[in-house]
């Protein structure tokens, strides 16, 4: 494969089975870890906003099974011309925006300009296009300044996504989310539920189900997504039977449901990695020496197991990619990995002449992993000599405060392992964390021009290296991620940002 050399066990999106004998109707109750921050999938790199949005906003691309890029809204692939500059995309007909309006190549353009002027990843592929053009009603072009290997992928993704909305409904911000997803938005009663009901017009793909790709069947009447900030709550609702589907538990819960018949477990492993993510833009973050001081003091190992207690849950690991994965590399680690040395990081502090201003660390409970990480990381960088401000805030809005360079110095998040490294929200000038420097740009640009295929791993080598030269955000490990779901719930595939089209409930 191009991606991977190898599906790791757990984490390939299984196929959905056929799903025509399944009964039409039902209603599912789905816990999130909150109320997420917007419903407009572009202008957030938050996976709460995709995990909700994807059913009822599409891109052109998706991910099949084995994480290939898979036609979506496009009929197929594009045709690629011109030495990789030139991106030819014919629509699907028939497709229809849940106001009843056609889709068509003027409403793909206008979202792509959005998307390119608003979205994070939309901003890496906005500085290399030449042209973007409806060709006639059903066809779109992309010329690029240059060759641009991960354009596919970040037209796939659906974070920070490039979705596609009526050219009418362009407002900033959006005043109107109108998609063309199997469900759509009834009713958002913030901090109570979102409700999404059938598209009753909905054109799925035909045959069956294809991780992200394949037939999309709106089986179900209706999904509440319902906010529940507590991760103890949330496992008492899995218990209960309240909820069917439950996001984000934590992994000490595993013991209390996997015997149970209200609930079952679902877990991926490995799913991805925990991750500080640094302000390179101002304040105490800025300094190279003061970030790499970080590094140095903290212990990996111990964050681990405070946050995720069984080892079967988590595993060292300071390459980005696990084995298994052709982007895997240990370029840069040696050394600046679980080093937890203070003296090697008040040296450092000493040489960026730290004045013992605050350290502003923003975290949240909902994922109760990022809290536990941060109480060790916090006693850590205290013996190194750093003043700590551990900031507790919910998700919704830490994510709206990391938007303000002025408002912090550290932000802890996690990321699934994603099948193209440029789609990792740091590598992107615009993300929060704002990293940008001539090295960066060399590594990066280097690879991201690289169309061949069997080149770029070793490309990848050299963006790692500078990540860990610069370190403008550190890996903390692998992990594996727990939800639960109950057993009257058919069709449900386990994935990185869980999906309800193709699930059922038994009668």
């Amino acid at each position: 494969m191009r991606i991977r050399e190898a599906l790791l066990s757990g984490l390939a999106i299984v196929a959905s089975g056929p799903v025509l004998a399944q009964s039409s109707g039902g209603v599912i109750n789905v816990a999130t870890i909150g109320e997420p921050p917007t419903l407009d999938p572009m202008v957030s790199t938050a996976d709460l906003v995709g995990i909700v949005t994807q059913h009822f906003f599409e891109t052109l691309f998706t991910f099949d099974k084995d994480w290939k890029v898979t036609p979506l809204l496009a009929a197929s692939l594009p045709e690629v011309t011109d030495g990789g500059k030139v991106y030819t995309i014919k629509l699907r007909d028939g497709i229809k925006f849940h106001d009843g309006s056609d889709m068509t190549s003027e409403d793909v353009v206008a979202s792509l300009k959005r998307w390119m002027d608003q979205a994070s990843r939309g901003k890496q592929v906005a500085s290399n296009v030449e042209k973007l053009e409806a060709v006639d009603p059903s066809t779109v072009r992309i010329t690029l300044k240059t060759p641009y290997a991960p354009l596919l992928a970040l037209l796939s993704f659906n974070n920070s996504a490039a979705v596609i909305m009526p050219s009418e409904k362009m407002d900033v911000p959006m005043k109107d989310p109108v998609g063309t997803g199997p469900y759509k938005l009834k009713e958002r009663k913030p901090d109570q539920y979102i409700q999404l009901v059938r598209n009753e017009a909905y054109k799925p793909l035909d045959g069956a189900g294809n991780g992200y790709g394949g037939a999309r069947k709106p089986i179900l009447d209706e999904i509440r997504f319902v906010p529940v900030p507590d991760p103890n709550t949330r496992v008492e609702g899995a218990i209960s039977g309240q909820f069917d589907y439950v996001d984000s538990i934590p992994v000490e819960s595993y013991d209390r449901i996997k015997n149970i018949q209200t609930s079952k477990p679902v877990i991926l492993k490995p799913f991805g990695w925990p991750v500080f993510v640094m302000n390179t833009k101002q304040g105490v973050m800025a300094n190279t020496d003061t970030r790499m001081a970080v590094r140095l003091s903290l212990s990996m190992e111990d964050m681990l197991a405070a946050a995720f207690g069984n080892p079967e849950f988590y595993s060292l690991d300071g390459a980005m990619y696990p084995k298994g994965y052709v982007w895997n590399t240990d370029a840069g680690v040696e050394g600046r990995y679980n080093v937890a040395d203070p003296d090697k990081a008040k040296a450092l502090l000493k040489k960026a002449s730290y004045s013992g201003a605050p350290l502003r660390i923003l975290t949240s409970r909902q994922y109760e992993f990022h809290y536990k990480m941060a109480q060790v990381a916090a006693e850590y960088l205290k013996q190194a000599g750093f003043t700590v401000d551990l900031q507790v805030v919910d998700w919704a809005t830490l994510t709206q405060r990391r938007g303000d360079p002025a408002l912090w110095d550290i932000y802890i998040t996690h990321s699934p392992f994603l099948p193209e490294p440029a789609l990792i929200g740091q590598l992107s000038e615009s993300s929060p964390g704002w990293w940008s420097s001539p090295a960066r740009k060399k590594a990066v640009d280097a690879f991201n021009t690289e169309s061949d295929a069997a080149k770029r791993p070793a490309l990848w080598a050299e963006v790692q290296k500078v990540i860990y030269d610069e370190t403008p955000s550190i890996k903390i490990g692998d992990f594996n991620a727990l939800s639960a779901q109950s057993p009257k719930l058919e069709g449900v595939v386990p994935a990185p940002w869980p999906y309800f089209w193709n699930v059922s409930v038994k009668k």
